[in-house]
């Protein structure tokens, strides 16, 4: 399930606002608010608020019980120029200086799966812990007494000018 959220004119130029968007594209959406909560640029701001409504906008389609804010993530992220208003600033000589004053539309397309949940049937039980057999604990018995008998003093065989035996570790 994707949802898509445009913020149009916004009052910053596209190229300000690319630098920050390239920071979260493609990322989960909860990462990408941690992010630009810690950028240090205006740009941050209107690309938080776009991504949020991106992300209530799927929310509000599916429903919060079908898909979790956990699992959302931003499929597409782009940010285009917008109309130019045209400003003048006068200066010395009776000329006039041209102010550009742009802005930009923000485009986030947030997309999530919703989890299938299996249907839990009742007939469906557990298996509990059957009681062991006698055979297999006197079969256990018998391995536990068979090891200290195992242990017994193992000599090296004697090398000239050393005698040296080896005792069994208790």
């Amino acid at each position: 399930m994707e949802a898509t959220s445009r913020a149009r004119f916004v009052r910053m130029s596209a190229r300000k606002l690319r630098r920050v968007a390239e920071l979260v594209r493609g990322k989960p959406v909860n990462e990408a608010i941690e992010i630009l909560n810690f950028v240090p640029k205006a740009a941050a701001v209107p690309l938080q608020k776009t991504i949020k409504s991106a992300a209530s906008n799927v929310l509000a389609e599916e429903g919060t019980a079908k898909i979790h804010p956990e699992d959302l993530r931003i499929k597409t992220l782009f940010v285009d120029g917008g109309p130019i208003w045209k400003r003048f600033r006068a200066v010395s000589m009776g000329r006039a200086y041209r102010i550009r004053k742009r802005t930009s539309h923000i485009t986030v397309v947030v997309e999530g799966e919703p989890k299938a949940e299996a249907p839990r049937s009742p007939s469906i039980k557990t298996k509990t812990a059957k009681p062991a057999k006698p055979e297999a604990k006197a079969a256990g018995a018998l391995a536990a007494a068979e090891k200290p008998e195992e242990k017994k003093k193992v000599e090296e065989p004697a090398r000239p000018g050393k005698a040296k035996t080896k005792k069994a570790k208790t």
